[in-house]
């Protein structure tokens, strides 16, 4: 089995505003990191999008298992089924992570404290301070 942690983060100047995403994969000791500006968006849409972009990279380089981290505690209670997706915006991309979630033998998803989470955030607020 080969296992990545992913680190995930995205974020907003303003809200909705210019939106960046980050993300730091782990698999076997290698480190991955994605920062992209992904243009006007809420908060919500670059969480959803940094998670989906971290997880492709994983699928990318052979994960069959991911720990999932996360400091936007609606992803993870969206994702696990304890609260309802009510904005039509965040549909789409709660389906598209749980059909990719659904390509790996087993995932771990955890809400962490944001000190916890300092790559991510400053890849996605990278992102955003790079826009061309």
């Amino acid at each position: 089995m080969k296992k990545a942690l992913l680190y995930c983060d995205g974020a907003c100047s303003g809200n909705p505003g210019h939106s960046g995403v980050g993300a730091l994969i782990i698999i076997d000791g290698r480190e991955f990191r994605l920062s992209e500006y992904i243009g006007i968006a809420t908060n919500n849409i670059a969480e959803y999008t940094a998670l989906i972009k971290g997880l492709l990279v994983a699928l990318k380089h052979g994960a069959t298992s991911v720990d999932i981290r996360t400091d936007s505690e609606l992803l993870v209670k969206q994702i696990k089924g304890m609260y309802r997706v009510k904005s039509e915006n965040l549909t789409a991309l709660h389906s598209r992570v749980t059909t990719l979630l659904k390509s790996f033998d087993d995932y771990r998803l955890t809400h962490i404290p944001r000190q916890m989470n300092t790559e991510a955030d400053s890849l996605a607020r990278d992102a955003i301070k790079k826009r061309q």
